[in-house]
């Protein structure tokens, strides 16, 4: 299979933040980051594969600053604890990958506050945190948000009446309505930070189908049952003749967050047949993406939901010159 490379920037100086990035897309973006130069954070639920992730990355990169961080998105209130620790050191943020993800089992799993968990994780955590750290951000002289969403966001449908899925539940439709809903933030973040005339820039990206093991990680959320089971099968089968490597993958992610005319509110993804690998390049985005009326109603729901706002976008101090 033929590999593609990506001509990175020096990012000494920087300061990187990638949420999932124990292992997958998440890693090898940490990973590409470090070798940059960039002070990478990762930030991840899972200990020890965080900190093999960073034994890694110093054997590769010896000069390189990487540091783990525990993660827990599902629980809102260690979002905020985990934000406060960063705000304190007052240090600049200038790229967050907001990556983490789950695949769901066929069984519906909740949070503590009581939010379905595939939206808990990919979603509401990542609007919380993005929204406690704008401070950060801002304070950076080019901040860029760059949100992973998929090429199923194309099946995803948010049901205004059923967010949580309480009565529908569906695995592969929770996965789908998460991936629209990381679109659908990342635009709107975008219009937001540009109408209060900040230098924030917001973009997605898709890692098309890349082998990685959101799969077969699946058993740290339960037991699996005979459906979870089929899915393993059918992923163990499909991914080697369709999927390109992780490390193929992050290339969509590190071309969003390095590219100099990078559009604003962008979605990138691999360039090749179907967008499944490839070179990255813009990605095609959903009609029911656009939808802003949808984009507004799920940005303030959004908003109740975590019990968090976006006040500091408006800040006169943060406002471009």
């Amino acid at each position: 299979m033929q590999k593609h490379e990506l001509s990175m920037p020096d990012l000494k100086g920087k300061t990187a933040l990638v949420t999932g990035g124990a292992g997958g897309i998440g890693f090898e973006t940490a990973k590409a980051l470090a070798q940059a130069g960039a002070k990478v954070i990762i930030a991840d639920l899972d200990e020890k594969g965080g900190h093999a992730a960073i034994a890694r990355i110093n054997q590769l990169h010896p000069f390189a600053q990487p540091h783990f961080a525990r993660l827990d998105l599902s629980k809102l209130q260690q979002v905020r604890s985990f934000a406060e620790s960063l705000l304190q050191t007052e240090q600049p943020l200038d790229l967050l990958f907001n990556n983490a993800g789950i695949q769901p089992l066929s069984k519906a799993s909740r949070t503590p506050e009581g939010h379905e968990l595939t939206l808990a994780i990919g979603h509401l955590g990542h609007f919380t945190l993005t929204s406690l750290l704008l401070p950060l951000l801002l304070a950076s002289p080019e901040p860029r948000v760059i949100t992973t969403s998929s090429l199923v966001h194309r099946q995803g449908k948010i049901d205004r009446d059923d967010l949580q899925l309480n009565n529908n539940y569906e695995a592969q439709r929770a996965y789908n309505q998460t991936k629209l809903a990381n679109l659908l933030f990342a635009r709107e973040l975008q219009r937001r930070a540009k109408e209060a005339g900040t230098r924030l820039i917001s973009v997605a990206a898709h890692p098309g189908v890349a082998r990685t093991g959101i799969g077969s990680n699946r058993s740290r959320q339960g037991q699996l049952g005979w459906k979870d089971n089929m899915v393993g099968v059918v992923l163990k089968v499909v991914m080697p003749l369709l999927g390109q490597d992780a490390d193929q993958g992050a290339l969509p992610l590190l071309y969003a967050a390095t590219l100099k005319d990078v559009e604003p509110g962008g979605f990138y993804g691999p360039g090749g047949i179907g967008e499944m690998k490839g070179a990255p390049k813009a990605a095609r985005v959903a009609p029911i993406a656009k939808d802003q009326a949808l984009a507004q109603w799920l940005w303030e729901t959004s908003e109740r939901l975590c019990q968090v706002d976006y006040s500091a976008l408006s800040t006169p101090s943060h406002q471009s010159i």
